[in-house]
């Protein structure tokens, strides 16, 4: 049966700031109330203190964490069928496989647990296996399932009982020939006559299997029972019984037990493409979070996948973008950053506007549909606006930027000046911090040509903390440059009260690049002092484009 469509990830970059985070909130808010999207905001990273203060002011819970949206088993149609006990006859199984139109089966426990698969090729060779007259007590076969083929009803003894013994003997013969074929133990088809039946009861065979629905004489079944011999009565003949005596034989006997071929919710589709095309198996079982058996999947379940749907905001430059956002589809882009590598397989609704922020957009959105802004929402749009733009000072803030940040000030509560202190104290202290945590709270990586270079930038309202992260950062960067694997990496140390920048980096051209897209030079610390630069977007990264450019 079909599953419960996925939710719209609403989704920021990755080493998520404050507007990535804040801004995806809002919009899926927003989205929620104007249109039949049910939307999910979620980040693709860890959050920095900035936002962690900004979520925890305004009682909003953090996002869901999500770094790959790359579909899953879980994002696939698959077949929520339920398993089989092992204990069900070959019979049964067919039957339900031909009912079902499947070719595979799971076998499971009372609790679930996956024990085994079995196949109809298996049912075919069992059945082919006629020759084995002894596979009754081999497979410890139940006589309730012996019943259940033939259609019969229990005379004398147990339908809980088990074959354990003897081999399976047709006695349509004389009582005189039967009584030399027939040994202790054995499983005896037979027809009405009671000479042959009383001869089997006295070779003290397990089990007597009456045909053609005939009765069971009271002298007989007297006899029976204290001999301990089982009878049964079916409406089938002789001929009947005997081809479908081997078919009561239970599944677990001859299903795959080890190195089954299963995957689990969280399996990624391509993975499953690959090894399906490996092997012949048409359905191949799942398992869920706590290992439990819970449907099929087929090739055809593939084919048919539904892709996760996302909405990117604050960002449309692929280096950014959320692991497997390629297998994903794109529904909208709401950015105010320059438009960069990301493509999409089709048409979406995309937004960008030269503005200090991306919430900045999103406010405008909820003019535009009619929405009251909540409070709770307003804080959080008016703390990622006052981020971005470094409380109106950098450059890339707009007369939008400010007269929005005031009014939704106005709607929150709360004193601009005050606050953004707060949030930028809360944001740039370095207690407990490794220098990994701090350069990753909001990092991202370029690309110019074939160069793909990393930048972080920190905001810092006094000179003693941003010396510190310098301090702290500087031994880090080559370490972080491995890792991110860029050719060049730059650390943005941002003086918001002086409107400076110092900038730390390493890397093959990184000095040399620095030095040509700011005509300055390094102090002797190797670090470059930037008076005026306070923006990444609009007035590092631009600079940087064209010194590599040049190069």
């Amino acid at each position: 049966m079909p599953k419960a469509a996925h939710k719209v990830v609403v989704i920021g970059h990755r080493n998520p700031d404050t507007d990535s985070i804040c801004s995806a909130i809002a919009y899926a808010e927003l989205k929620n109330k104007t249109s039949d999207l049910v939307c999910e905001p979620r980040r693709a990273g860890k959050m920095n203190q900035e936002t962690e203060f900004v979520l925890k002011k305004f009682g909003v819970k953090p996002p869901r964490m999500c770094t790959d949206v790359n579909p899953k088993i879980r994002d696939v149609d698959y077949r929520e069928m339920p398993g089989i006990p092992g204990s069900t006859s070959l019979r049964k199984a067919w039957e339900i496989m031909r009912d079902k139109q499947i070719d595979t089966l799971p076998v499971t426990s009372p609790d679930n647990e996956l024990e085994g698969v079995i196949t109809v090729k298996d049912i075919a060779t069992a059945n082919m296996d006629v020759f084995d007259t002894g596979i009754l007590a081999k497979s410890q076969t139940t006589y309730r399932n012996i019943l259940e083929t033939l259609g019969g009803t229990m005379v004398v003894g147990r339908e809980d009982d088990v074959c354990t013994t003897g081999h399976i003997r047709i006695g349509t013969a004389t009582p005189e020939m039967l009584e030399n074929t027939v040994e202790k133990g054995d499983i005896v088809i037979l027809t009405n006559r009671y000479e042959s039946q009383l001869c089997a009861i006295e070779k003290e065979a397990s089990l007597l299997i009456i045909c053609n629905g005939s009765k069971v004489g009271r002298t007989i079944q007297r006899i029976a029972e204290e001999m301990g011999v089982a009878i049964m009565s079916a409406p089938v003949d002789t001929y009947a019984a005997g081809k479908l005596i081997s078919q009561c034989a239970p599944i677990s006997y001859y299903m795959t037990r080890s190195d089954i071929m299963k995957f689990t919710l969280v399996t990624p589709v391509a993975d499953v493409t690959r090894v399906m095309a490996k092997v012949r198996h048409r359905y191949f079982p799942i398992l869920d979070e706590d290992g439990k058996y819970c449907g099929m999947v087929s090739r055809r379940n593939i084919i048919n996948l539904q892709k996760r749907r996302i909405i990117l905001v604050d960002h449309n430059e692929a280096t950014q973008a959320v692991e497997g956002f390629d297998q994903a589809e794109i529904l909208e882009i709401i950015d105010h950053h320059r438009i960069g590598s990301l493509e999409t397989s089709g048409p979406v609704y995309f937004r960008n506007q030269p503005v200090g922020c991306t919430a900045t957009i999103i406010t405008q959105m909820y003019d535009e549909n009619g929405m009251e802004i909540p409070p709770q929402i307003a804080g959080l749009l008016l703390a990622a606006i006052l981020s971005d733009t470094l409380v109106f000072r950098s450059p890339t803030c707009t007369p939008l930027d400010e007269a929005l940040a005031k009014r939704l000030a106005k709607i929150a509560g709360v004193d601009i000046d005050e606050f953004a202190s707060e949030m930028f104290e809360a944001g740039e202290k370095l207690d407990g911090k490794t220098a990994e945590e701090v350069f990753l709270q909001d990092f991202k990586v370029f690309m110019c040509g074939d160069i793909r270079f990393g930048v972080a930038q920190g905001s810092y309202m006094t000179r003693k903390n941003l010396l510190a992260a310098e301090a702290l950062l500087q031994p880090y960067l080559e370490e972080a440059r491995n890792k991110q694997n860029v050719e060049d990496i730059y650390m943005l140390l941002t003086d918001v009260p002086k409107e400076e920048s110092v900038v730390i980096s390493d890397g093959r051209y990184a000095s040399e690049v620095l030095s040509d897209g700011f005509e300055t030079q390094p102090a002797e610390d190797g670090s470059f002092t930037l008076p005026g630069v306070v923006s990444r977007k609009k007035q590092f990264i631009p600079a940087l484009m064209t010194a590599y450019q040049e190069l």
